[in-house]
C-alpha cells in the first residue's frame, strides 16, 4: 500500500508542481496563453503518469520474492492502484489550485473558449449560448470530477500497457527458457 501512494502521490505532486509553475509564468491567467499550457501540462503530465507509473510497478515487483509470481493482473493491479491514488490526490490538488491559488481561472477558461468560437465565425448570440451550456461543466466540483476520472482512465491505459512490459513469470518458465 506504501508504495502505491508514495508513486501515486509522486505523479499529483509533480502534475501540481507543472500547474503551479504554468501560473507562476502567466499561463493561466491569459486567455490567449491557455491553449499552450493545456498543451504543455499534458504533455508533461503524460510523461510524468509514465514515469512515476513504471517506477512504482517495478517497485512493487521488486517487493515480490523472485519464486512468486508476477504476472500481467498483479502488474496491471499496482498501476491501477498507483493511478487511483494519483487521482485521489489531485482531486484535492484541484481544489487548493482552483479554490484558493487561483480562483479567477474558470473566466480565464471562458474566455478563452470565447476567443477561440469568436474565431470560427460564431455570432456573440451562439458564443454566449454555447457559455450558458458548458458553465456548469467550468464550476470547481464538475473540474474535480473530471479530473478524477480522466485521470483513472489515462492511467489504467497507461497501466494496461506497462504490465505488459513488466510482468515477471513464475520462476518455473524462467528456469524452462534458460
Amino acid at each position: 500500500m506504501k508504495t502505491y501512494l508514495t508513486y501515486g502521490a509522486a505523479i499529483a505532486g509533480a502534475n501540481f508542481v507543472v500547474v503551479l509553475v504554468l501560473y507562476i509564468l502567466g499561463f493561466h491567467s491569459d486567455p490567449a496563453k491557455l491553449s499552450a499550457a493545456q498543451w504543455i501540462g499534458g504533455c508533461g503530465g503524460l510523461a510524468i503518469g509514465i514515469i512515476c507509473t513504471v517506477l512504482g510497478i517495478k517497485a512493487r515487483r521488486a517487493q515480490v520474492r523472485a519464486a512468486e509470481p508476477f504476472g500481467y493482473g498483479s502488474a496491471l493491479g499496482a498501476g491501477v492502484m498507483i493511478t487511483l491514488f494519483a487521482a485521489l490526490i489531485s482531486v484535492a490538488t484541484t481544489y487548493v489550485y482552483g479554490g484558493l491559488i487561483n480562483p479567477h481561472f474558470t473566466e480565464v477558461i471562458i474566455q478563452s473558449q470565447a476567443d477561440q468560437l469568436e474565431a470560427k465565425g460564431l455570432s456573440a448570440e451562439k458564443i454566449e449560448q454555447v457559455q450558458k451550456m458548458s458553465a456548469p461543466f467550468m464550476k470547481l466540483p464538475a473540474q474535480m470530477a473530471f479530473g478524477f476520472l480522466g485521470g483513472m482512465f489515462f492511467g489504467t491505459v497507461i497501466s494496461l500497457i506497462s504490465a505488459a512490459f513488466l510482468k515477471r513469470p513464475p520462476s518455473g518458465e524462467l528456469q524452462a527458457v534458460s
